[in-house]
């Protein structure tokens, strides 16, 4: 379904029902949909007995595109990025943490549990900085606390990253975003190729937004003093990485977790940054008892 949000369209699912639920918020990455949520990893949550809303940021999926804004120059924004000058951006990442709340209000939702994905994650620590009651607790998986200094990708993933594929085909887009996730994937939990390409090929189908994944990424680029943020978060928090992830080095996570007063951190070997189905399992054994815990403190 659509909702209004923040001024802007917004398309939302809504799993496991029941206003009597609590709720779980999930936040996908960079140009990512909300089909890119594991089914498996949905449905344990609604399993767990909490209500999953998802939504596909702006600029992606079904939700409202900014073409009237352009895209802008993504190398000069990166050159003024790389000499810590001002990155202009069409929206940020607080709007977009804005438009995350939009969701709740217009579902009557007054709190949720928050788990945001790579730049999603980013997203939900705004949220859980500057909308505090909104915010039961948070998981922030594969993702960064935006400080500079911290590593950045792998040469080789970010120049893959930044190249298009070799043709405008559906079989050449799938076939260039399988190699970047075999990529990214980590050693431990590589993608099977078939069900990669059913996923990848269902996303292509549902949405093909490549100039919003430019916005996207320049919002990332453009969002400055995020790491001084993070101190005022005071809802229980988990991070969790993979320490073979090339994209987001595991040093980001590392640094996210100690800047948030009493986070959880939690590696997790040989995962990259890729959530796969079989990853999703993993990833599942620390967030359920986390959310549960979470849940019935504020029950309490």
């Amino acid at each position: 379904m659509r909702v209004r949000a923040n001024g802007i369209g917004i398309e939302v699912e809504d799993s496991g029902g029941g206003d009597e639920r609590p709720v779980v918020l999930l936040i996908m990455g960079l140009g990512m949909q909300l089909i890119a949520w594991p089914d498996n990893f949905v449905q344990a949550l609604v399993d767990a007995g909490f209500r999953v809303l998802r939504h596909d940021n702006r600029d992606a999926g079904l939700s409202q595109d900014f073409d009237a804004a352009g895209t802008g120059n993504l190398l000069w924004q990166g050159l003024r990025f790389q000499l810590r000058l001002p990155v202009r951006s069409a929206y940020g990442l607080q709007d977009m943490a804005d438009d995350a709340i939009g969701v709740l209000d217009a579902l009557g939702v007054q709190q949720a549990h928050v788990i945001g994905a790579s730049m999603g994650g980013m997203i939900a620590q705004r949220m859980a900085a500057t909308a505090p009651r909104r915010v039961a607790s948070l998981v922030s998986l594969m993702s960064s606390s935006g400080a500079r200094g911290l590593p950045g990708p792998r040469r080789d993933v970010m120049a893959l990253s930044l190249r298009r594929p070799l043709a405008r085909d559906e079989a050449a887009r799938v076939h260039h975003s399988m190699q970047l996730v075999r990529l990214i994937a980590g050693p431990a939990y590589p993608p099977d190729d078939a069900a990669l390409r059913a996923r990848l090929t269902r996303a292509l189908r549902r949405a093909y937004r490549p100039h919003g994944l430019v916005r996207q990424m320049t919002a990332v680029a453009a969002d400055s003093g995020r790491e001084r943020l993070l101190a005022r978060i005071a809802c229980p928090t988990l991070v969790i990485h993979g320490d073979a992830d090339p994209l987001v080095p595991f040093a980001c996570g590392q640094d996210t977790a100690r800047r948030i007063p009493g986070a959880q951190f939690v590696a997790i070997p040989g995962m990259g940054h890729d959530l796969s189905p079989r990853l999703a399992e993993v990833l599942l054994a620390h967030m359920v008892p986390f959310l549960q815990a979470s849940q019935e403190t504020q029950s309490a």
